[in-house]
């Protein structure tokens, strides 16, 4: 009789952005978000629900989680005090911290380090080939799992769906995508809390890399995938000559 084929689980790296590259007052563009093996996202999905369900206990379900909104006291966040926001805006960071089987990811690249190259598809080609690598080193551990990259909907779409096929083919600059499933899906925001925990991730990454404000990146700090003292998950591209003193370039 055969045997049964190995079961091979599922890594799903959820990712938004923050900053703009075509608002030239950005300087930073940030993509960023968790990795969470498939029946781990259930848990941390639930804790957002609960904190919804406090903060606006007449439509939960409505009250999305989104980075800026919290801070600024925008759409459904208006009617609720700025401590609360702040100290909701912590707890959601906090459960991701926290989270079983979860790995951060960020990619800042500061505009002017990115040449010739769109910002935000020099982003997706550090994170992704960093996802893959993660998988890659579960695979020689005797883990084997494959990935799959959900983002927020976004006018890039077209583009990175083509980047991702283009990195598992002909590769990328520093190899190839081996270990990922299918090219990334785009959900609405809307759909899915791990979406709006990628939205905090980046957006407090935002705030650090741009503003030097670590009041919430702090928080996610030592979250960011690594292995033997070495931080895989997190890279600051800076313009060449410039100095920085963040976590990821004073250590590098």
């Amino acid at each position: 009789m055969p045997r049964p084929a190995a079961f091979i689980g599922m890594h799903l790296l959820y990712l938004d952005d923050s900053g703009s590259v075509k608002n030239a007052q950005d300087r930073h563009i940030v993509l960023a978000g968790l990795s969470v093996f498939e029946r781990a996202g259930h848990t941390l999905s639930r804790q957002m629900d609960q904190l919804a369900e406090r903060l606006w206990p007449d439509n939960p379900a409505g009250l999305e989680f989104h980075g800026t909104e919290i801070f600024s006291g925008k759409k459904q966040w208006r009617g609720i005090r700025r401590e609360e926001r702040q100290a909701a805006y912590i707890e959601a960071l906090t459960y991701i911290a926290q989270s079983r089987d979860t790995r951060l990811f960020c990619a800042a690249v500061h505009r002017g380090a990115a040449g010739d190259d769109d910002p935000m598809e020099l982003a997706f080609e550090h994170v992704a080939s960093r996802f893959d690598r993660m998988l890659g080193r579960f695979h020689k551990s005797g883990n084997t799992q494959r990935g799959l990259i959900v983002l927020d909907e976004t006018t890039y779409e077209t583009s990175l769906q083509a980047l991702a096929t283009q990195f598992r083919t002909a590769g990328h600059r520093w190899g190839q995508l081996y270990n990922l499933a299918e090219v990334p899906l785009f959900v609405n925001s809307k759909a899915t809390r791990l979406i709006q925990c990628a939205d905090l991730v980046a957006h407090s990454a935002r705030r650090y890399f741009e503003l030097g404000d670590a009041t919430y990146f702090d928080v996610i700090r030592n979250s960011f995938d690594s292995q033997g003292g070495i931080r895989y998950g997190l890279v600051h591209r800076v313009p060449a000559g410039e100095q920085c003193g963040c976590i990821n370039c004073i250590h590098n």
